[in-house]
């Protein structure tokens, strides 16, 4: 207990305290962001942030990663709100949670290792571009000093860490948003600011549990809106702890996560929030500014609430042009350069998969589609590729005897390459076949062995399949058909 306290909590507890606050700063305006697109009022948003970061940094199973109110899962919720109203989305937040607390249960979160490295790469660069696109509406149509305000904010994010100590003591992100605050107040530019984009909250959430009545209508009218966030939050949430594993080195336990991602919406359905997730964006604001445990998460949960509540007036007169540079940086930094810089010499495939991931995710901005799409594409890859090295060589033993030997991977893939390699028009008394350094895998690779050996003893030789392995055999002797009564009947359809 002792251990775990000091190596989640205290560790690198200044680190975290300060990149909380940075990361606090970046939540506000996405929060209120993704309220409007869902529909509702601000403080949806933020109390969403604020009960789902505290939930997490204690149930989740990656330290130091941001989770909140998201612009993906803000899009899933816009049809509900407009029919059914917001009761109705926080009992749909509440049934996400439950569904993502029994995913992870049933150790789901386990499914990530089927996700290649090409998908990962392809889901940072799309995400990278999407919120490189998320603030191109701050840049348009405004007035020169926005523009001048952002460069300068770049400027100060990646020039402060040269200074001696001190650049390394606090992190550039929270001095741009603070210098370009002062500016903007001691020369009175009227630039967009926090404050615009709606009212704060001026309370604390309290406890609120949805007024829909507990019938079947209500379950169904939500059910399929739950599980579209919970799938969604889930693997985003997943995919973002990949990344964050990767950033910093560590491990993290998926399935704990989809249990903690879950327990927090819960939390913020039951405190008036929208259902959240993992925010690729702000977790790698986080681990830039020096973030990386339990600490970190809860700080910026609990700096958003303060902040928003009982400092409203001076957040509201942040300049969104410094928030804008902040995830500039963002995306400049999420974005893997080395899969553009050295496509040419990765494989055809790991390029094309993650080259369709981030064009499907940028077109649909659909992160679950794009995964999906990903994911299919390196499977066919791998099928396609694990098929090819399946072969199978032949020699004559006597005058009346050949031996074939299958060699590799049977299934749907190479199936058909298996059942193509015996002549079936040669005259022999007996074919030996040698399964030793083979292995059957699902039904198509069975009934290409059924087919392979009925068509044998069509031309009346006599078949013998010899060194098969127990788990090859364990699937023949269930599903093949060539060792049963009456399978001519069964194969030849008569």
């Amino acid at each position: 207990m002792r251990d775990t306290l000091r190596r989640d909590w205290l560790a690198n507890a200044r680190g975290d305290v300060l990149s909380g606050l940075v990361v606090a700063l970046a939540l506000i305006p996405e929060a209120i962001a993704f309220s409007i697109i869902a529909g509702v009022d601000p403080k949806v948003g933020l109390y969403a942030s604020f009960c789902i970061a505290v939930v997490i940094a204690f149930t989740g199973g990656r330290p130091g990663m941001i989770s909140a109110a998201t612009g993906a899962m803000a899009l899933l919720m816009v049809t509900l709100v407009k029919e059914h109203g917001l009761e109705y989305l926080l009992a749909a937040t509440i049934l996400t949670g439950v569904l993502q607390i029994g995913a992870g249960y049933l150790k789901l979160g386990s499914l990530m290792r089927f996700v290649s490295r090409s998908v990962v790469t392809g889901f940072v660069n799309a995400l990278a571009i999407l919120i490189f696109m998320a603030q191109l509406p701050e840049l348009t149509g405004v007035h020169w000093p926005v523009y001048a305000l952002t460069i300068a904010g770049l400027v100060i994010i990646y020039g402060f860490p040269y200074l001696p100590w001190v650049g390394r003591a606090i992190p550039s992100p929270l001095v741009c948003i603070v210098l370009i605050t002062v500016v903007c107040l001691a020369m009175n530019l009227d630039v967009r600011t926090v404050g615009d984009l709606g009212a704060l909250p001026d309370t604390l959430p309290f406890f609120l549990w949805p007024d829909v009545p507990l019938t079947l209508d209500t379950l169904l009218i939500v059910l399929p809106y739950s599980i579209s966030l919970a799938v969604v939050g889930l693997l985003e949430s997943l995919m973002t702890a990949t990344i964050v594993d990767d950033l910093t080195d560590t491990e993290s336990d998926k399935n704990k996560e989809c249990r903690g991602q879950g327990l927090s919406n819960v939390v913020a359905g039951c405190f008036g929030g929208m259902a959240g997730c993992a925010m690729i964006g702000q977790s790698v604001i986080n681990i830039k500014s020096g973030g990386r445990g339990r600490l970190s998460t809860l700080i910026a949960g609990v700096f958003l609430i303060v902040m928003v509540v009982f400092l409203d007036e001076l957040i509201a007169q942040i300049p969104m042009a410094a928030l804008v540079a902040v995830m500039i940086m963002v995306s400049i930094g999420t974005f893997a350069w080395d899969s553009v810089i050295n496509i040419k010499d990765h494989p055809p495939s790991s390029s094309m998969v993650m080259v369709s991931t981030v064009v499907v995710v940028v077109l649909t901005h659909n992160l679950a589609l794009g995964v999906f799409v990903g994911v299919l594409l390196a499977a066919l890859f791998f099928a396609n590729k694990v098929g090819r090295f399946m072969l199978v060589r032949s020699e004559r033993i006597d005058a009346g005897t050949r031996r074939y030997q299958v060699v590799g991977q049977v299934f749907f893939a190479s199936s058909e390459s298996f059942t193509q390699s015996f002549d079936f028009k040669e005259v022999n008394e007996r074919i030996v076949i040698d399964l030793e350094q083979a292995h059957f895998w699902d039904l198509t690779a069975v009934g290409a062995l059924d087919k392979v050996v009925m068509k044998f003893r069509r031309e009346g030789a006599e078949v013998e399949l010899v060194g098969m392995n127990e788990a090859s055999r364990t699937i023949v002797d269930r599903f093949g058909v060539h060792d049963k009564d009456d399978v001519s009947d069964i194969l030849t359809g008569h």
